[in-house]
């Protein structure tokens, strides 16, 4: 782009062209206060917080939605400016709660309370208009008097999920979103993935909170506390005590658990890798003996309450493996006891994800054994990171320490699981080789990366062309899908995550987090994975052992017991046939 010449707060500039006055000012490190704003979203143009002047223009303009244009004279702060952000911040806290002690936002993460903290606007008179409060879902809690109407959310869940659950309803006194037809949350198409909750400015949508349900099992003196975590958990966590993103802070999280008192410090990498032969000999199965093709992965609940939803017609083509949260949860009340002489009811289980959706799938009723839950409490990486500061523990602080053994080890390929791509490249990693008897020895599947949307690749193995594809963000997830439901796709194995990027930008990842500190997460979780002596999930050593020693061979009678699961048709066609 070429160059063009403006004036901003009185310094001549050369700015690029075609882009909006917010934006040039975002690169330039002039700060302008918004609300609506999301640089991964279009324009909101709602919150009126953006306002700056331009010379010539009668009135103030809005700077998210204003192009830059050559000779522009800009003022971002005058006194003309600041009044107007301030009766703007006036309109919108005469109608919010004042119950900042014990808002989820708590603690500088309100976008609201900062921006009204800065230009010390406290109405002395509140009229909260009591919309209501909506916690029917696992996932998530609306609180809907909070709801500054910035329309965020409505267009996460529109143009980028391409789901639409939420739409803006205005009367003569009030504006704000609510679900279409204002109906609960658990009563619609949502897949829990908790985008919306990410770009949300204030404490309107939060995922749902369990901290204190930890808490309590970790002082309960009766329970026997083992952890999970999820690949992307220990290249984001940092970010939450000032690292870069990326940082691999994989040490440190045992330390800090064990200093809450937990009994076993496990890795999901571990049944990631797991879940790499189970649903390697799926597809292998498939290939060989003529099974339902392409072969959908099965490891993001929001992905697959998404294809419940939109494409129950689909549902055959999804790999039968459990995610790897829950593979571990199986496991943990199972394998994990029966090593241990343990009765699995005095287990409880804590898992750490980067995913909101997580929260619903732990509750499927599906994911239980013998009445007991697998998984007993899900908190997000943002969760954890309150979690460990209540408590006083820093995290970068602590000297790195292991996982525990028998289900603690995870390889290269597991790590990667947290990018869009990653199940796809740490499944080749391992199909590829077996089926080629170790002939062709790649780790590295580059094609399969990147933060793109969709990607596609051929690849040739043992003389045959294996066709794939991978789509993050169920919006892309749709284009893929469309043309497996028309039957001309020509795939093999698809890889669909719920979450644009993948679980580094999963709905209970550490805020902010636009594409650029997913890029940065993303390469480091790269370079982890490098970093790594194993990289393939079947060199795996505890892997290997819990075959040989529990579950016979991938694929066998107590693997698809214990891992393996089914879905539900969650179609409006489905729904309306059982009423």
């Amino acid at each position: 782009m070429s160059g063009i010449n403006v004036t901003i707060n009185n310094k001549p500039m050369t700015v690029a062209e075609g882009k909006t006055i917010l934006e040039v000012c975002k690169e330039a490190g002039i700060n302008i206060p918004t609300l609506c704003y999301h640089p991964d979203l279009k324009p909101g143009g709602v919150c009126n917080l953006c306002v700056v002047q331009v010379a010539g223009e009668a009135e103030l303009v809005k700077s998210c939605e204003t192009e830059i244009k050559a000779g522009m004279v800009i003022d971002t702060d005058n006194d003309a400016v600041i009044a107007s952000r301030k009766e703007a911040l006036t309109t919108i806290l005469e109608k919010h709660p004042n119950d900042c002690l014990t808002c989820e936002r708590v603690g500088g993460d309100c976008e609201l309370q900062n921006q009204a903290y800065y230009y010390e606007v406290n109405p002395k008179e509140r009229n909260v208009p009591n919309r209501g409060l909506d916690v029917s879902s696992f996932a998530l809690t609306r609180d809907m008097d909070k709801c500054i109407a910035c329309e965020k959310c409505v267009r996460m869940c529109e143009d980028i999920q391409g789901i639409g659950v939420y739409e803006k309803v205005e009367t003569a006194d009030d504006v704000y979103i609510t679900t279409k037809a204002n109906v609960p949350i658990s009563e619609t198409d949502c897949i829990n993935c908790g985008q919306c909750i990410k770009v949300c400015p204030v404490g309107a949508l939060t995922e749902k909170n369990e901290i204190h349900k930890a808490m309590a099992a970790l002082r309960d003196p009766n329970k026997h506390v083992v952890v999970q975590m999820a690949p992307a958990i220990k290249n984001t966590l940092g970010e939450e005590f000032g690292t870069a993103p990326g940082a691999d802070v994989t040490g440190k999280i045992p330390a800090a658990f064990r200093k809450l008192g937990v009994a076993k410090v496990f890795d999901t990498d571990f049944t990631a890798d797991l879940t790499i032969m189970e649903e390697g000999t799926e597809f292998l199965h498939r290939v060989k003996e003529g099974g339902t093709l392409p072969l959908l992965t099965s490891c993001s609940p929001g992905w697959i309450k998404y294809i419940e939803h939109q494409y129950p017609q689909l549902l055959d083509n999804l790999s039968s493996c459990k995610s790897p949260q829950q593979m571990f949860g199986a496991l943990a009340k199972s394998y994990y006891p029966e090593t241990a002489g343990l009765d699995p009811k005095d287990i409880f289980h804590l898992s750490i994800m980067p995913c909101t959706a997580k929260k619903f799938e732990a509750n499927r009723p599906e994911m239980s054994q013998n009445g007991i839950q697998d998984v007993d409490v899900v908190l997000t990486t943002r969760e954890l990171a309150k979690l460990f500061k209540l408590e006083g523990i820093n995290l970068l602080q602590l000297e790195d320490e292991g996982f525990d053994q028998l289900m603690g080890e995870g390889t290269g390929a597991a790590r990667i699981f947290a990018n869009t791509g990653g199940v796809m490249e740490a499944a080749l990693r391992t199909v590829v080789w077996i089926l080629t008897e170790g002939d062709i020895d790649t780790i590295d599947y580059t094609a399969v990366r990147g933060l793109e949307g969709v990607k596609e690749a051929e690849l040739e193995v043992a003389g045959m062309k294996v066709k794939v594809a991978i789509a993050s963000g169920t919006g892309n997830a749709k284009k893929l899908m469309d043309k497996v439901a028309a039957g001309d796709s020509g795939y093999h194995f698809i890889e669909i995550m719920g979450c644009p990027t993948g679980c580094i930008g999963g709905g209970g990842a550490p805020l902010p987090d636009d594409n650029a500190v997913k890029q940065q997460r993303m390469e480091g979780i790269y370079a982890s994975d490098a970093g790594n002596p194993v990289r393939r999930s079947h060199e795996n050593t505890e892997v290997q052992k819990i075959y040989k020693d529990y579950l016979g061979e991938p694929g066998g009678h107590k693997a698809h017991h214990l891992l393996h699961t089914h879905y539900v048709d969650r179609s409006k066609k489905a729904a309306e046939a059982t009423v």
